[in-house]
C-alpha cells in the first residue's frame, strides 16, 4: 500500500467525500500534486520557483501522473489531510496555532510525510529552533533524529550513497558555515512522517526551470527521491 493509498484508508470514504470536488479530482487522477502549507506564523511563501523544478523533474524522470500545478493549503484547513505529500518551509519563526498543530499532528500520525525545509540554512537560526521546538512539543524531545546514511531515501530513485548531497550555500559559508552530512525526520510506526533538512534545498532548486540545462549535473535529482519515497515507502 502506498502512502496516498495509506492515506485514504486512514481518512475513510466519508472524509475524502467531503471535501470539494476539484480536491476529490485530484486524489482520483493524479498520484502526486505539489502541497505547499501556508501557515500563520513566519515567511511560508519561500523559494516561489522551486515547486515548477520539482514537478518537471518528476514528469521528466517518473511515469507518475503529476498535476503540473502547486497548490497552497493553510496548515489550518483540513483539506491538507488528503494530500499525499507537503511541504513546508521558511526563515523565521514556526509556532503553530491549535488548529495548525491538530492538523500537523493528525495527518503525520496517520501516514502522511512533511518535507521541512530551513531556508536559513542555520541550525542556531530562529526557523530551526522554533520548528524543532514544535515538533519536541508535539511528537515528544526525541522524536526528531538523524537519519542514517543508508536509509531508503538515498536509493529510492536515483543513487545517492554519500548520504544527501551538498548545496551550493552550504558550500559557499552561507548560514551556519556547516556543510551538514545529515538529513533529520521523525517516523511514526516505522514510516517516516516528517524529512527536515537545514540544507536549504528550496533556495538550491529555486531558478528558473530552463536554467537546468546549464546545469553540469541536475540538482533537483534529489528531489525526485523525496517525493517517491514519500510516495512509495
Amino acid at each position: 500500500m502506498n502512502r496516498s493509498q495509506f492515506l485514504k484508508a486512514m481518512l475513510g470514504s466519508a472524509a475524502l467525500l467531503a471535501l470539494p470536488t476539484r480536491l476529490r479530482a485530484q486524489a482520483a487522477s493524479y498520484d502526486f500534486w505539489f502541497t505547499r502549507l501556508k501557515y500563520d506564523s513566519g515567511d511560508w511563501d519561500v523559494d516561489a520557483r522551486m515547486p515548477s523544478n520539482v514537478i518537471t523533474s518528476l514528469i521528466d524522470y517518473t511515469s507518475l501522473g503529476v498535476d503540473p500545478e502547486e497548490h497552497v493549503v493553510e496548515l489550518a484547513d483540513p483539506k491538507m489531510l488528503s494530500a499525499p505529500f507537503c511541504y513546508l518551509a521558511g526563515h523565521k519563526l514556526v509556532e503553530f496555532n491549535p488548529p495548525e498543530r491538530r492538523n500537523f499532528e493528525r495527518y503525520v500520525r496517520n501516514g502522511g510525510f512533511v518535507f521541512v525545509d530551513d531556508c536559513n540554512h542555520d541550525i542556531d537560526g530562529l526557523f530551526a529552533k522554533s520548528f524543532e521546538a514544535q515538533m519536541a512539543s508535539i511528537f515528544g524531545s526525541d522524536a526528531l533524529r538523524r537519519l542514517p546514511g543508508n536509509h531508503g531515501i538515498y536509493r529510492s530513485f536515483f543513487q545517492f550513497p554519500d548520504g544527501p548531497p551538498a548545496t551550493s550555500f552550504e558550500l559557499n559559508g552561507w548560514g551556519d558555515d556547516l556543510v551538514h552530512d545529515y538529513l533529520k525526520g521523525i517516523s511514526i510506526d516505522g514510516r517516516l512522517g516528517v524529512l527536515y533538512s537545514n540544507k536549504d534545498y528550496g533556495c538550491e532548486w529555486d531558478y528558473d526551470w530552463r536554467n537546468k540545462r546549464f546545469l553540469a549535473e541536475d540538482n533537483t535529482k534529489f528531489a525526485v527521491n523525496i517525493v517517491v519515497y514519500a510516495l512509495t515507502a
